[in-house]
């Protein structure tokens, strides 16, 4: 078994997709107008409208912008050059300038325009380079 996507439900998929195309300089995929996907090389980030949910067994499965228990992780090879880069149009978004964690990984937390918790992070202690070798 292989995690290979994470699903944001929005009312606003065009400014979510905007919003992950301009963190992470990837352009993402639009389908259709109720579904996008960001595709990295280990996993894809996909965005559906709430309209989406009726495929899933209603409106009531899911509820737009009220994640208050996930973070999406993304790993990079230079937190804080992208926090310098990306610092301005972060700036209203931002939770955590970097930061370096007691398990060694260096991060930056910020939240997108839905409230999601967003991650960005680079390995820096040695057993977190270990961990991620393979995912940078």
């Amino acid at each position: 078994m292989n995690l290979v996507s994470i699903r944001i439900i929005t009312n606003d998929v065009s400014k979510l997709l905007e919003f992950y195309e301009q963190i992470t300089q990837l352009k993402g995929i639009r389908y259709t107008e109720d579904f996008a996907e960001l595709q990295t090389e280990n996993a894809t980030l996909a965005i559906g409208s709430t309209r989406t949910l009726q495929f899933f067994g209603g409106a009531e499965v899911a509820i737009a912008a009220q994640n208050h228990t996930a973070i999406i992780e993304f790993i990079t090879d230079d937190v804080d050059r992208i926090y310098q880069e990306q610092s301005d149009f972060l700036a209203s978004f931002l939770v955590q300038q970097p930061e370096t964690m007691p398990w060694g990984n260096r991060s930056l937390l910020f939240r997108d325009p839905d409230g999601n918790l967003v991650n960005f992070f680079t390995p820096v202690s040695m057993d977190a380079i270990s961990r991620f070798e393979s995912k940078i």
